[in-house]
């Protein structure tokens, strides 16, 4: 039977509600950080003097830092449990968006967007994770697609603020109010219960670890101790996923993700210019309110169905076509944007290509999450999500460099390239539906 989100809701326990709605604000706080840098680029490049390429190789920093970033705190979440992972992922990005504003010079500017990357790059991983791992397997990929959603709310909310703040004040104070989802973390360490299945497994490592070292203190180090010790390091190993059965799949996602991520990112993080830039500087030359306006209903009618939506049509066409068809309908629609030229057809046009061109990265949580093992899921979910954020961290920088050549417009055809390419890439994914988690 098909369900809405209030029955969803209904269906969980107190816990469930409590770890998707922890993961949703992580994710939607970490969009609010992340693209307050491109919703106020246009003053920040004046005020710096920067140009197109050197403010696109910034942003090419902060997602090279968020690949890391996602490795590091997916070991880290392995290690030390999904919930503590989660707040320190947000309290990175949180510091640093604050930072940010106090910013003089590039280099500074550089370095706070940088590490605000890591957290930024940590939080997606270790809260889709904790949500995988905490609900049961006929509503997995519904509840994830809810997580995934809340990234449109977030970018909305940052060009709601962003577009009044600089209508008062300058572009620092909209970076100082990035400090807020800092306060989330009180609530998560209060009230957000740890993955029971993590729990689980890293009680059963540990008594591993235990019997292991009582069994090389009775047996004064004899070899079967070694060979149970090297058993146990060699399953909990990262490169499992690099090993059959996972091998294939772990390259595939991680391209998918990649090609996806190069044509969302080289997109959207250069839409705010676009619009607000002057027409003889390449963009659309819209005011500040007009810019908000277009990226408000950009995000709230096409962001965001196009997130929640996929786990719906995911339970129903299957993981591979679904990741097929959102990756194929945004390569056609995004060269039709970039021809675009009244506000109607931009609104019109943007939405939809935002319905597609971001709803597929639900599939991301929820299909890695069904390939890889409880031991490695996090790590493996961290690799092709943000490795793939690491390879397409080059998006910004290609895109300004191009565009400031040639025009956005043209330059935007090549995020239509990279969405095709990533539809191709979903042609090799196994399909997951109805898989339990191991």
């Amino acid at each position: 039977m098909a369900i809405g989100p209030i029955q969803l809701l209904k269906q969980a326990n107190p816990g469930q509600r409590r770890t998707l709605l922890a993961a949703s604000l992580g994710w939607m706080l970490d969009a609010f950080d992340a693209m307050l840098y491109a919703l106020v680029l246009t003053s920040v490049m004046r005020d710096l003097g920067m140009s197109k390429a050197t403010s696109g190789l910034l942003y090419t920093l902060t997602l090279l830092a968020s690949g890391i970033g996602g490795v590091f705190f997916g070991f880290l979440a392995d290690r030390i449990g999904r919930k503590r992972a989660l707040m320190l992922s947000i309290l990175t990005y949180s510091i640093c968006s604050f930072a940010s504003g106090l910013s003089t010079t590039v280099l500074m500017l550089a370095v706070f967007r940088f590490i605000l990357g890591l957290g930024m790059g940590g939080e997606w991983n270790t809260g889709a994770t904790l949500v995988a791992e905490t609900w049961p397997d006929e509503l997995r990929a519904k509840a994830i697609s809810v997580v995934q959603s809340s990234w449109a709310i977030g970018y909305a909310l940052a060009a709601l603020v962003a577009g009044i703040v600089l209508r008062y004040a300058n572009w620092r104070m909209v970076f100082f109010v990035g400090i807020l989802p800092a306060i989330v973390t009180l609530w998560i360490q209060s009230r957000v219960p740890e993955s029971q299945m993590w729990l689980d497994h890293h009680r059963q490592a540990t008594d591993s670890e235990r019997v292991a070292q009582a069994q090389q203190k009775d047996d004064g180090g004899v070899p079967a101790h070694d060979v149970l010790a090297h058993d146990v390091q060699a399953e909990d190993s990262f490169s499992l996923i690099f090993r059959a059965p996972y091998r294939k799949s772990t390259i595939v996602l991680l391209l998918l993700n990649f090609f996806g991520m190069f044509g969302w990112w080289g997109l959207f993080t250069w839409i705010p210019p676009y619009l607000s830039l002057p027409v003889a500087q390449g963009g659309r030359g819209f005011g500040v309110m007009g810019t908000t306006a277009l990226l408000i209903v950009l995000n709230l009618f096409g962001m965001f169905p196009g997130y929640a939506s996929f786990g719906w049509v995911a339970d129903h066409l299957g993981r591979r076509k679904s990741f097929m068809l959102y990756t194929f309908a945004a390569a056609l629609l995004v060269p039709l944007y970039a021809m675009a030229r009244s506000q109607a057809m931009l609104l019109v046009l943007g939405t939809i290509v935002a319905f597609f061109g971001t709803g597929f990265f639900s599939g991301s949580g929820i299909i890695g999450s069904e390939i890889f093992p409880t031991r490695v899921r996090a790590r493996a979910l961290g690799f092709t999500y943000n490795g793939a954020r690491t390879l397409s961290s080059i998006a910004p920088y290609v895109i300004g460099r191009v565009g400031q050549a040639k025009g956005l417009s043209w330059a935007f055809y090549l995020c239509g390239a990279a969405f095709f390419l990533a539809s191709l890439m979903a042609t090799q994914l196994p399909e997951t539906k109805g898989k339990r988690l191991e």
